[in-house]
C-alpha cells in the first residue's frame, strides 16, 4: 500500500513538473511588480466566489444530477470500470473507519492545511527576497482568484458529466439513495479537492516565478506534495477514481499557470519599446533634375 502511494505521488509530481516556470527563469535581485488592480480583480474574484459557493450551498440540489450519466456500467448492469481506475481503487481504505478518516483528513488538508501552508511559505519566500506587504497581499489575492475560477469550472463539469462516485458504484441499486448525501452521489468527475489544492500550489509558484523570488523553488517543493496528498486522500476515502484525481490535478495546475500569466504579467514586460527618433533627408539623384526624399518615423 505504501509503495503504491509513493508511486502515484511520484507520477503526479513528474506529470506537473514541466508546468513550473521556476526552472526557466532566473530570480532577480528585487521582486518584480505585476499587473494588478484591486477593483478589477476584486470583481472577478468576488463574482467567481459567489458562483462557486452558491452552487455548492444553495443550488446544488437543483443542479446535481439525480441519476448518473457516467455510470461505468453497461445497460445490463455489467461493470465497465476501466483498468486505470480499477487499479486506483486499490488505494481506498479497506474499512469504513479508514475511509472516513481519509475523508476527514482530505477536508482538513484541502481546505485548511494546503491554503495556510502555501500562504505561509509564499510570505516567507517573498520576505526573504525583500517583497513588501503589498506584494504579499497581491500574491494572496491572485492565488485566491486562481482557486475560485478553477472551482467554478470544476462545478460546471461535475454537474454536466454526472459521474457516479466509487463508493456509490459498488452499492446495490436500492441502496444508492440511502447514502449520507444523495445529491453528492454523482459528482465524482473531476476531484474538486485536488483541483483546488493544485490551483493554489501552482499559482503560488507561478507568481513567485513572475516576481523573481530568490527561493521560489521552496514553494514548489512544499506546495506540490501537499496538493498530491489531498488527491491521494480523496482516493483513500473512496470518493474519487484515479482519473478524477489526475484530471483535477491537471485542471487546477492549468488555472494556476494561466490566471497569473494572462491577468497578472510583469509590469516591466509591458513597457513600450523606446521610440526611434524621426529623421528626413533629401538626396539629389545623379543625372536627373530630381531629388529623392527619404526618412524614418
Amino acid at each position: 500500500m505504501l509503495a503504491s502511494y509513493r508511486t502515484l505521488a511520484t507520477f503526479c509530481l513528474l506529470l506537473l513538473a514541466p508546468l513550473s516556470p521556476a526552472a526557466a527563469q532566473e530570480p532577480s535581485d528585487a521582486p518584480r511588480a505585476l499587473r494588478f488592480n484591486w477593483t478589477r480583480d476584486g470583481i472577478i474574484t468576488g463574482t467567481a466566489g459567489v458562483l462557486w459557493i452558491s452552487s455548492e450551498s444553495v443550488f446544488k440540489d437543483n443542479l446535481a444530477p439525480a441519476q448518473c450519466r457516467w455510470c461505468d456500467r453497461a445497460p445490463d448492469g455489467t461493470d465497465r470500470l476501466n483498468r486505470l481506475d480499477r487499479w486506483g481503487r486499490g488505494l481506498a481504505g479497506s474499512t469504513e473507519a479508514s475511509r472516513k478518516r481519509a475523508d476527514t483528513w482530505s477536508n482538513i488538508l484541502g481546505f485548511a492545511g494546503v491554503p495556510l501552508g502555501i500562504l505561509g511559505t509564499q510570505y516567507a519566500v517573498g520576505r526573504s527576497s525583500g517583497a513588501s506587504t503589498e506584494f504579499f497581499a497581491q500574491d494572496a489575492a491572485i492565488m485566491v482568484q486562481s482557486a475560485v475560477l478553477a472551482s467554478v469550472a470544476n462545478q460546471a463539469v461535475k454537474f454536466a458529466v454526472g459521474r457516479e462516485r466509487p463508493f456509490v458504484h459498488v452499492l446495490p441499486e436500492e441502496e444508492k439513495g440511502l447514502t449520507a448525501h444523495p445529491t453528492d452521489n454523482n459528482l465524482s468527475f473531476y476531484s474538486g479537492h485536488t483541483n483546488l489544492a493544485f490551483s493554489l500550489a501552482v499559482s503560488a509558484g507561478t507568481v513567485a516565478s513572475l516576481r523573481g523570488y530568490k527561493h521560489q523553488a521552496v514553494i514548489w517543493g512544499v506546495g506540490l506534495p501537499l496538493a498530491a496528498s489531498v488527491g491521494l486522500l480523496r482516493m483513500g476515502a473512496d470518493k474519487h477514481y484515479l482519473s478524477d484525481v489526475l484530471t483535477g490535478a491537471v485542471m487546477g495546475a492549468a488555472f494556476g499557470v494561466a490566471v497569473p500569466l494572462l491577468l497578472h504579467s510583469r509590469v516591466d514586460d509591458e513597457a513600450p519599446s523606446p521610440a526611434r527618433p524621426s529623421s528626413v533627408s533629401l538626396n539629389p539623384m545623379v543625372g536627373t533634375q530630381m531629388v529623392g526624399l527619404s526618412g524614418a518615423f
